[in-house]
């Protein structure tokens, strides 16, 4: 099954809401992570969503050049074809673009996108994410406006966030420092924003209610889910049922589950993997190096055991660990065994 299209998506979207679940977005950066990101998915018959951060872009165009644009170009075409090979829909999507990046990454990827249609060929990406929450609400729906234009043309999807994500992330805007109070979208905010963009273009939105980048224990992340619900309420009481958002979690490492689950039935339809899918790779990687130092490394002038510093011996462990931790998140959002690929 080849990447979903626009209208696919859209259908992933409506899905989601209609039914209460969502879908894991996860962060790759690779061919290996793309593969275990892919095999996830199709183990849980869950369909699913890959993303690129600017981070994610400038490593895979290489150490030389660290073009985020051309990289993110390369990771995507890549996953179009990857994707050939499995029976659930995947969306492609990029990560916190924030306003003095959006030029030379978010353009270049619309472009691309266009370039595709132009030829009869299915979007390049069906998601981009504009992270202008650094921005005063008023400046953050200006540029969100300028872009949800620019994607709208495309049948692309654009992800806004206002609030901020604690903690420190690729390409995200929180920091370590970031205020309390701002952790927390409000009820008039959400109310902004649906008044800022609704009539322009479909779109997702990150509100935040307590989130906080990286790796937490459970239970230390303090989460207000109710947030949503209320924002939600304060919406549609103005605008009518068909005012709910699509709404995104983001920081969801270290989450306790009932938390995770709650924020579904508040129109939750994506929740951004990252940290977590990291340490799943990296941690059996760790392993191997431990288990076989000598055949890793020359020691005192022995030849060392070609098959365990092959990469592929290791990365396929992290590849086999990764795509286990995407099944767990589909199992948590409730996504597992609802794919819609052959339905739409």
């Amino acid at each position: 099954m080849p990447i979903a299209t626009p209208k696919q998506f859209a259908s992933m979207l409506d899905a989601a809401q209609q039914g209460n679940y969502a879908y894991p977005a996860i962060n790759c950066s690779s061919l290996v992570t793309l593969n275990a990101a892919l095999k996830g998915f199709a183990d849980q018959k869950s369909d699913g969503i890959i993303q690129f951060s600017t981070g994610a872009g400038q490593f895979a165009s290489g150490l030389n050049h660290k073009n985020a644009a051309f990289g993110t170009i390369a990771l995507a075409e890549l996953a179009h074809r990857l994707a050939e090979q499995y029976d659930v829909l995947v969306a492609l999507n990029t990560d916190h673009c924030q306003p003095g990046a959006a030029k030379d990454f978010l353009d270049p990827l619309i472009e691309a996108t266009a370039k595709r249609r132009a030829k009869g060929e299915n979007n390049l990406f069906q998601n981009h994410m504009l992270d202008a929450s650094i921005l005063p609400l008023d400046e953050n729906m200006a540029i969100s406006q300028t872009y949800l234009r620019k994607c709208a043309e495309h049948e692309i999807i654009l992800e806004v966030e206002a609030g901020v994500v604690g903690g420190e992330e690729d390409g995200a805007a929180g920091s370590e420092d970031t205020p309390e109070e701002s952790l927390y979208t409000t009820p008039e905010d959400m109310v902004a924003v649906h008044e800022a963009l609704a009539d322009i273009g479909r779109f997702t939105f990150a509100a935040t209610f307590g989130n906080v980048h990286g790796h937490y224990k459970p239970g230390a992340v303090k989460l207000k889910p109710e947030i949503l619900k209320l924002g939600q309420a304060a919406v549609q009481e103005k605008y009518g049922a068909d005012s709910q958002f699509d709404l995104v979690f983001h920081g969801g490492s270290g989450s306790l589950l009932e938390e995770i689950r709650e924020t579904l039935g508040y129109g939750v339809v994506k929740m951004n993997v990252d940290t977590d899918t990291q340490y799943a790779f990296t941690r059996p990687i760790g392993a191997h190096m431990m288990e076989n130092v000598e055949g890793v490394f020359k020691i005192d002038g022995e030849i060392g055991n070609k098959k365990v510093y092959d990469p592929r011996s290791y990365l396929k462990k992290g590849e086999t660990a990764m795509a286990a931790r995407v099944a767990h998140a589909c199992d948590d959002l409730l996504s597992s065994g609802k794919t819609l690929s052959g339905q739409v």
